[in-house]
């Protein structure tokens, strides 16, 4: 895994190809739009959608979470996609089987727009829940971009994405992340949300997510 450090806010961060934030000086892991039960809803409404996407993002986040030894996990809103998803019997029975195995990692949701429709998750997967925006100085955590005079705003709702043209013409549309002088715009974190192209200002930097390694497409950064 390639990660790429970056400075948000004077705080030094981790972009991970997991598509996912990592704080060290916290031990604090920050993705947004997972997005869980979306392929349930579509299937209560009769779309044939094939099943497995609840179980590759919590492998994925499992991997993230112990690769950086994260205490803590916020969630920049949309955990559910909608309330038919948040009841599926098979999701919920993942979220409670992953949950039960990570008992000792705090959870923070953010709520967004998804969330207020869908619901709080149930109380047994301990997951504290709160209104934007919420502060963790110096940032600034709510689920859609919005500069703010109290801190560096981390967010998500865009699900950002970028194309890339190689040789040959071949196209490329990849996650990315977004970060601007007082925003930054995390990729959706689920597998089943869609990508968003993104117009990056001439100052900003974009940071896409290709395999296992996260690469710079605007200035310089560090890797690590």
């Amino acid at each position: 895994m390639t990660d790429v450090r970056v400075r948000l806010g004077g705080e030094d961060v981790l972009l991970l190809p997991e598509r996912a934030l990592f704080w060290p000086r916290t031990a604090t892991l920050i993705a947004t739009d997972f997005h869980w039960g979306k392929g349930a809803t579509f299937r209560a409404a009769g779309i044939p959608i094939p099943v497995g996407a609840t179980s590759d993002d919590l492998a994925r986040l499992d991997a993230a979470l112990l690769r950086t030894c994260a205490r803590r996990l916020v969630v920049l809103g949309d955990l559910f996609h909608a309330k038919a998803g948040r009841i599926a019997s098979r999701t919920l029975a993942e979220l409670r089987r992953w949950r039960g195995l990570r008992s000792t990692l705090e959870m923070l949701l953010v709520r967004g727009n998804h969330d207020r429709h869908a619901g709080d998750p149930p109380e047994d997967l301990r997951i504290n829940c709160v209104n934007a925006p919420a502060f963790i100085p110096p940032f600034v955590l709510r689920h859609e971009p919005a500069e703010s005079v109290d801190g560096y705003t981390l967010s998500g709702h865009l699900h950002p994405g970028i194309v890339l043209t190689g040789p040959g013409l071949q196209r490329a549309r990849l996650p990315c992340f977004w970060i601007a002088r007082r925003t930054a715009v995390l990729p959706a974190f689920g597998s089943f949300t869609g990508l968003a192209p993104v117009q990056p200002g001439p100052e900003d930097r974009v940071f896409v997510i290709v395999e296992d390694e996260v690469l710079a497409v605007g200035p310089r950064a560090e890797s690590s």
